[in-house]
């Protein structure tokens, strides 16, 4: 379970067990325009209405600079080890690296899971914005309610369904054609988010900003927990480090390309955000298709139609990158034979996942054809923060321990007690304990860390044979990992039980398959080796026979 792997080995000897290599054909701005459309498409049109009218209100705009200053610094740690690892494992590959299979195995599984159950999500929101496109008023009218199902089960979705069997089988032809469709969806993608900017700020209200209670009408802790919410908005950046494996010159690349792609959309969600809230008050924004009713309300027949198509292209490019990136996360996990290794196959023609997309695709369909939105967001947000909050604490170990050769007792000592104390301030924030509670944690997290930078040496990035690092450590990651603390924290019990549920089973099948799978796998390798060791000597024997 504590087992860890070099670099080397997971460049080489790992990825071999693909058997075909996965084709190098991207470019920097192939990987801006993948993480661009992995996020643009989720967040703006599926979280906002519901965020804005039931948590933030107008502020919603701060909800999206919380979060995205979070995503920010998850993106920094998360291009240096694409830089150093350039595979497609992504958050797995990292943790295997850093912390041994078992953590790697979980953050993978919790990532898969948000990955299949957002894009789930997802494409039943296209179908809500599709109907609006074609005139449609009532967002379930192109679903088949099914009596006798469980409530939130019994609407069943088959135009969502369709689409992504569709993409399933676009994704399996090639990685540069759907990165080509996808570059040119985005590009129209931008200029549709262009248009309703531009026509909030210019036909919109800026009274409707404040009224009618004020711009943060639930107060700072709706605002706080709206971040936790709209978190769902920036998943699509890490599909972008799940293609290192895929561009040319990753150095270089990557850390334009991951980091570029949050930035921007941070800007965007913001402005789109302030738009939405200018042309409706909060408490009138749908929770459904809110742009698209949001124009509607007002009149605006035929720009809420036009909305309703441009959010179902982008909710299109989104579903496109997030599932590119689920099957390759799912086909390093079978390199590793933690799942059966027929999902690891690359097909030789096409240099795709062709087994990992097919069956992540058939698992998302299954579940978007039956399951509400609302039931599945929390536990793709928890999911996500955890491993998010993961990669950082490995980023710093990695950087003082692993590379730094420093003890590995003090690196973990820090990154324990500022766990704690971040826990610390997260709880002393929900239970109101502001006035003892936030001053002591939060000292206790700057003194520890300013401690530990003082104290603990690092090698500096000079030394090193990678071209790009995380600046000022360990700051970044130590920010990054107190902001995810305090995001989980606001989350409901609800999501924590699901949560706990699923860490269960996880656990429970790498105990019963994943452990003894990659031990087999590792004794067969050894055998192998052997094997070819020794019909090697032997073939030496014989020249030297021959010669004498």
């Amino acid at each position: 379970m504590l087992a860890t792997w070099t670099p080397d080995q997971e460049l080489n000897q790992v990825r071999q067990r693909s058997g075909a290599d996965m084709k190098r054909s991207l470019k920097w701005y192939d990987l801006a325009a993948l993480g661009l459309g992995g996020m643009l498409g989720v967040g703006v049109f599926v979280t906002t209405g519901s965020v804005a009218h039931h948590q933030s209100g107008p502020s919603v705009f701060i909800s999206y600079i919380i979060a995205g200053l979070s995503a920010l610094l998850s993106s920094l740690c998360y291009t240096e080890f694409a830089v150093q690892v350039p595979v497609a494992g992504g958050a797995f590959s990292y943790l295997r690296l850093t912390f041994g299979e078992f953590v790697g195995y979980f953050a993978g599984a919790n990532i898969l899971l948000e990955y299949v159950f957002s894009n789930a999500a997802v494409s039943r929101s296209f179908t809500e914005y599709l109907s609006i496109a074609f005139g449609e008023n009532d967002a379930n009218v192109w679903r088949v309610k099914v009596h006798g199902l469980p409530k939130d089960y019994n609407m069943l979705d088959f135009p969502a369904v369709s689409l992504i069997l569709l993409l399933t089988l676009c994704l399996c032809y090639s990685t540069k054609e759907s990165s080509m469709l996808n570059l040119i969806m985005t590009v129209f993608h931008v200029i549709f988010f262009g248009f309703i900017i531009v026509t909030g700020y210019c036909t919109g209200s800026v009274k409707n900003l404040v009224s009618p209670k004020g711009i943060a009408p639930f107060g700072v802790k709706g605002v706080v927990s709206g971040a936790a919410k709209v978190y769902f908005s920036y998943i699509g950046y890490d599909s972008a480090s799940t293609m290192a494996e895929e561009i040319k010159d990753p150095s270089k690349n990557l850390p334009i390309g991951i980091v570029g792609s949050v930035l921007i959309t941070t800007v965007l969600y913001c402005l789109m955000a302030l738009s939405l809230c200018m042309i409706t008050p909060y408490d009138k924004i749908s929770d459904k298709a809110s742009f698209s009713f949001a124009f509607a309300k007002v009149g605006w027949m035929w720009e809420s139609n036009l909305v309703g198509a441009g959010a179902s292209l982008g909710i299109v490019a989104s579903l496109l990158v997030a599932m590119l990136g689920q099957a390759r996360y799912l086909c390093v996990i079978g390199r590793a034979r933690l799942v059966p290794s027929w999902l690891a196959k690359v097909h030789p023609s096409t240099g795709t996942p062709l087994n990992a997309t097919l069956f992540l695709g058939v698992c998302t369909a299954s579940i978007a054809l039956f399951t509400e939105l609302d039931i599945i967001i929390e536990l793709i947000n928890i999911g996500t923060l955890v491993v998010f909050y993961l990669v950082a604490n490995a980023l710093i170990y990695r950087r003082y321990v692993i590379i730094s050769h420093t003890p590995p007792f003090y690196t973990l000592l820090f990154l324990i007690l500022f766990s704690l104390s971040a826990l610390g301030f997260s709880l002393s924030w929900k239970f109101n304990q502001l006035r003892w509670g936030l001053p002591l944690f939060g000292g206790l997290m700057i003194t520890i860390t300013a401690f530990y930078h003082h104290k603990v040496p690092q090698t500096h990035a000079q030394h090193a044979d990678t071209d790009w690092w995380v600046p000022f450590m360990p700051w970044p990651p130590a920010l990054s990992i107190f902001l995810n603390v305090f995001l989980i924290t606001t989350l409901k019990l609800l999501s924590f039980q699901r949560f706990a549920m699923w860490a269960c089973f996880i656990t429970l099948f790498y105990l019963l398959y994943g452990v003894h799978s990659t031990y087999q796998a590792e004794e067969i390798e050894i055998g192998a080796n052997q094997v070819n060791s020794s019909s090697t000597n032997l073939q030496t024997n014989k020249v030297e026979v021959q010669v004498l």
